[in-house]
């Protein structure tokens, strides 16, 4: 979750899962506006907290920095909530990070949108309009390679992960592009353990599909949770139901599509995550749809959770509604 902090990029107190008690808790100062992006646990029980920033340093008369906007910023915690290293990555103009994953060597994948040309510390020139960056790195925070994604139109970072041959998936969204079906479609790179890029495919319909989460599948492959308001074509085999639909894409290894399924009722319902489970996968996310098109349970008031049990096949074994009795965003 994208959450705006001003003044302090605060992180979550960690619980004891058992007893919910307080081990630690810490608070990160910044005299700058931040935004927290991640929560990364790495494989040795240590956190990656992942966000943007503009550096205070940058703010300063005769400051060598040349670009004033936000940076990758990258904070190490061990165990114990202490800091271990802090990190920035700079462009010479915006760049956000959007989302990290933890890799098998112990350390770190980051992927933003970048508004940067080529220069301070983006070894890439943009390839036109916005693109994603990103950036590997050691358990040290040492950079291992970088690359930069995208094509002429406005290419934006949303998820990554690895998969089981220690390659990565790495999904965002593009706008208008002339590979593309809609206004909006998904963008899907992937690349092998050195940054080398493999394949990248677009999906979409002829209207907006935005890709809110992705995670790795135990073949290897991935599975793609995407808000679709679009109707049948394009790349998309399936027709909505109501104003915006769930649509679930399974990617097998090579990253091409094995499986679809749409879900959704006459109004709006936007996916939000995925999860995996020991035979299959949660999806859930808002619902604003009474019972309708293939959604089988109603809303209590306003907008409700829905979630979706499926198979790995995906098939449908059961959906579920809560109503949390107050307002969600």
């Amino acid at each position: 979750m994208k959450k705006f902090y001003s003044g302090a990029l605060a992180l979550c107190t960690i619980l004891g899962l058992s007893a919910q008690e307080v081990l630690w808790q810490k608070d990160i100062t910044s005299s700058t506006q931040d935004f927290l992006s991640q929560v990364t646990t790495t494989i040795d029980q240590q956190y990656l907290i992942s966000g943007s920033s503009i550096q205070s340093d940058k703010l300063k008369a005769g400051s060598s920095k040349k670009n004033s906007g936000y940076d990758f910023h990258l904070i190490k915690l061990n165990q114990q909530g202490e800091q271990a290293w802090e990190k920035y990555f700079s462009g010479t103009n915006h760049d956000y990070l959007s989302a990290s994953v933890a890799t098998q060597d112990g350390g770190f994948l980051v992927s933003g949108t970048s508004y940067s040309g080529k220069g301070l510390d983006k070894k890439e020139d943009s390839k036109g309009g916005s693109d994603i960056w990103l950036i590997r790195l050691n358990e040290f925070g040492d950079e291992l390679w970088q690359k930069t994604l995208g094509g002429s139109s406005d290419e934006e970072a949303r998820a990554v992960i690895q998969t089981t041959d220690l390659g990565f998936f790495v999904a965002g969204n593009v706008q208008n592009s002339p590979k593309g079906y809609g206004s909006k479609d998904v963008w899907i790179s992937r690349l092998d353990k050195n940054g080398k890029v493999l394949s990248e495919t677009v999906l979409g319909g002829k209207g907006l599909d935005e890709v809110e989460k992705m995670i790795p599948t135990k073949d290897g492959g991935a599975l793609l949770g995407i808000y679709s308001r679009s109707n049948l074509g394009g790349s998309k085999k399936t027709e909505n139901y109501g104003e915006g639909d769930y649509w679930i894409v399974k990617l097998d290894k090579t990253g091409k599509a094995e499986w679809e399924k749409n879900f959704g009722g006459k109004g709006d319902d936007h996916l939000r995550t995925l999860a995996l489970t020991s035979i299959g996968y949660i999806i859930g996310g808002e619902s604003r749809s009474e019972r309708s098109g293939n959604k089988t349970v109603g809303i209590e008031k306003g907008t409700d959770l829905w979630l979706i049990s499926l198979n790995e096949r995906g098939e449908e074994m059961w959906q579920k509604s809560y109503n949390l009795k107050t307002a969600i965003y």
